[in-house]
């Protein structure tokens, strides 16, 4: 089940509050702002955030995305080749997709229930509390007329 901490401005006071962090106009503003535009890099974070606040530093940001990061109320993901990206949707061990054009990022739940990706296939004397897995391909924008169909045909056809 995902774990969708903040969805307005009032679920991220009570985000803060709960996190044992004093509530600040540029955390309220960094996390209502995630909720609706998740796998946001730092620059895009704090375009979304001046133009609710007015002038709010870089470091602003960088700060708040921190700390919020390290009290488990953000999630950090970091693709290869691509900048950071953060998101409100948190323990709850889900994946990512990733275009490799346009850098559209999307989650992908676990495939199995039992979550068989938190076991490593032998023991190396770790206790695992979770997978990272990044998916990646073109999305559907992005990939050439007509090639989508030949990768999934319609209900009902045969690829041969």
């Amino acid at each position: 089940m995902a774990h969708h901490l903040v969805d307005s401005d009032e679920t991220a006071l009570t985000a803060l509050r709960a996190a044992g962090l004093r509530v600040t106009a540029p955390r309220r503003a960094v996390l209502v702002w995630l909720a609706k535009h998740p796998h946001s890099t730092v620059d895009a974070i704090s375009a979304g955030v001046r133009e609710v606040l007015g002038t709010v530093s870089t470091q602003a940001v960088y700060d708040v995305l921190r700390i919020c990061t390290a009290t488990g109320l953000l999630r950090q993901i970091e693709p290869a080749g691509h900048p950071a990206r953060f998101e409100c949707r948190v323990g709850d061990n889900h994946h990512h997709v990733v275009c490799r054009r346009c850098q559209r990022t999307e989650d992908v739940d676990c495939a199995v229930a039992a979550q068989p990706c938190l076991e490593p296939p032998d023991d190396r004397r770790f206790v695992v509390d979770e997978a990272e897995v990044v998916f990646w391909g073109l999305c559907q924008d992005c990939v050439p007329a007509g090639q989508l169909a030949d990768v999934y045909p319609p209900q009902g056809e045969i690829r041969q």
